[in-house]
């Protein structure tokens, strides 16, 4: 639940809550008397589950509560892996010591995690030989051959076939 969400002190304007206290026991009492009780502890009186009825109230530190909460969501996002899609661009009259060049490229994208898209752009009268332009792209699966799964298999866009390649899982 956002921070946004959760009532604290005097902005609970119920007349009876559901207190919850440390232990875990719970009570029916007045929003007014639960609010002395937080008060005199020196803690916050935080409305947990505004949507129950009657809602329920928790004494906390909300300032603690707050940056507890904000920590787990940074935790969270550190652990993701960011995915990243990279292209490489070829014409069907590719040299082979290009396509080597081309190919091993791919190979370290892959190897860093991160999705490829190899595209062949063809120009002028190329676009009546689109069938060079995927035995391009067939020669370059053989070369990185066994080190990644087809996303999408290649295909004409326009002036353009590509394919998307994403790494095998590491397991």
């Amino acid at each position: 639940m956002a921070e946004k969400d959760l009532r604290i002190n005097e902005q609970i304007r119920v007349r009876e809550v559901r207190l919850i206290q440390d232990g875990g026991e719970q009570q029916l009492i007045t929003a007014f008397a639960a609010l002395e009780m937080a008060r005199q502890q020196g803690l916050d009186l935080v409305e947990v589950a505004p949507q129950a009825v009657p809602p329920v109230v928790k004494i906390m530190d909300y300032g603690k509560y707050k940056f507890d909460n904000e920590k787990k969501v940074r935790d969270s996002k550190k652990k993701q892996k960011l995915l990243k899609l990279k292209e490489i661009r070829m014409q069907p009259k590719i040299d082979e010591h290009d396509l080597d060049f081309k190919s091993k490229h791919v190979k370290e994208f892959l190897a860093e995690g991160n999705k490829v898209k190899v595209t062949v752009r063809f120009r002028g009268r190329e676009l009546a030989h689109t069938e060079l332009g995927l035995d391009v792209l067939k020669d370059v699966l053989q070369r990185i051959e066994g080190e990644y799964i087809m996303d999408k298999a290649p295909a004409m866009e326009g002036r353009f076939m590509s394919m998307v390649l994403s790494p095998k899982s590491k397991k």
